[in-house]
């Protein structure tokens, strides 16, 4: 269906406390207004009408610049005159259905867009709504009595209606400021459809809704785990790498790159936890440019996987099983060492050590085996 709106953002905003007017505030890294504003473009709205104060005007032209039909007006000192004045912008056919929104509830959805714009083909008015669940009371400082529930709902926008229709009953009014269009429509006898709204579509009026709505605005996410194994065997040498540090030794740990089981591992419990294969897929053991690399390398190029995939990690867990050499004296040089290669707190990484007591070839000193596992917190699928 064909539709235009009229976003109302022109109010002084004196309850929700000290700072920028509602509309402009910062939620989820872009202001308020953005919001309602993009969520009607992507339902398909023809013309969107913007009424703002007059200082506003370029900022909202600037930050809604290529929405279908972008009208951006001043408004009047009321609600109602600020609606006027967005009905005054609008062109097109004068029976267009027209939804009329406040800019303070940036939750809105293409859902209920439709179930009010579907609602005009049998009402002359339709407004967003939710049942009361609350017991409602009476009183000031004490309570004084009780109010029945039943029937009672709380009014959300939009609320849509025939433009031509909404106009003449505004000409038509002639009693205070109205709370919202459906009580001009109303008064004029037409029947006004209540469908059912979105708990998420709440008002921004208080400083603690802003914390609220913050909560709403970010992203999903969710936890992926992954696990990474690696073993080396012995050879000859003076010190081996793990985790990042070299540590003197009697002997060395063979393997193509600078064979530091820790950070294979690592890097295999990071490509895991995001499921792009393991180590050997992203830097193949038969391929001469990794001969004698430094494996920080290979985790810092995982920890570049997560950081494109709009993730982060949120803690590693390393376990070293082998005889020699003493992991402990160099535990904290080690986890210093892989919170600088992935750019994270070393509060994040724990290393640990074990033996298997003599038994197996980690207890024979013939290799040495290296185990962790990633968290990774990434956006929802």
């Amino acid at each position: 269906m064909t539709f235009s709106a009229v976003i109302v953002a022109a109010g002084a905003s004196l309850r929700a406390g000290p700072g920028v007017p509602k509309p402009w505030r910062d939620l989820g890294g872009r202001p308020v207004l953005d919001w309602s504003a993009r969520a009607l473009a992507a339902a398909g709205v023809r013309q969107l009408v913007v009424v703002t104060t007059a200082d506003r005007i370029g900022a909202a032209q600037a930050l809604l610049s290529g929405l279908p039909g972008l009208v951006v007006v001043e408004g009047g000192a009321t609600r109602s005159l600020s609606v006027r004045a967005g009905l005054a912008a609008l062109d097109g056919p004068p029976e267009e259905p027209v939804l009329v929104h406040d800019a303070a509830r940036p939750f809105l959805s293409g859902e209920v867009i439709g179930r009010v714009l579907d609602a005009l083909a049998t009402a002359d008015g339709a407004l967003a709504a939710l049942p009361v669940a609350d017991s409602l009371r009476r009183g000031e400082d004490h309570v004084t009595g009780s109010v029945d529930r039943e029937g009672l709902w709380r009014a959300q926008t939009p609320q849509a209606f025939r433009r031509h229709a909404l106009v003449r009953a505004f000409d038509a009014w002639s009693g205070p400021e109205p709370t919202d269009e459906a009580a001009v429509m109303a008064a004029t006898g037409a029947r006004i459809a209540l469908v059912r709204g979105d708990p998420r579509l709440f008002k921004l009026t208080w400083t603690e809704d802003f914390e609220m709505a913050e909560s709403l605005a970010r992203p999903a996410r969710e936890v992926r785990m992954g696990q990474g194994i690696d073993a080396h065997r012995w050879g000859p040498g003076d010190g081996v790498w793990l985790c990042g540090v070299r540590i003197p030794h009697d002997a060395a740990l063979v393997g193509h790159s600078d064979a530091d089981a820790g950070l294979h591992a690592l890097t295999d419990a990071l490509l895991g936890a995001i499921g792009e294969g393991d180590i050997g897929q992203h830097f193949p053991p038969t391929d001469p440019r990794w001969k004698g690399e430094p494996s920080a390398t290979f985790l810092a190029h995982a920890g570049a996987l997560v950081g494109a995939r709009g993730g982060r990690i949120l803690s590693l867990d390393l376990t070293l099983v082998c005889e020699r050499p003493k992991v402990a004296p160099h535990r904290e040089a080690m986890r210093a060492s892989v919170a600088a290669i992935l750019g994270i707190d070393s509060g994040r990484v724990s290393i640990k050590a074990t033996t298997t007591e003599g038994m197996g070839y980690t207890g024979r000193q013939e290799g040495l085996l290296a185990q962790a596992l990633a968290a990774v917190e990434l956006p929802a699928a």
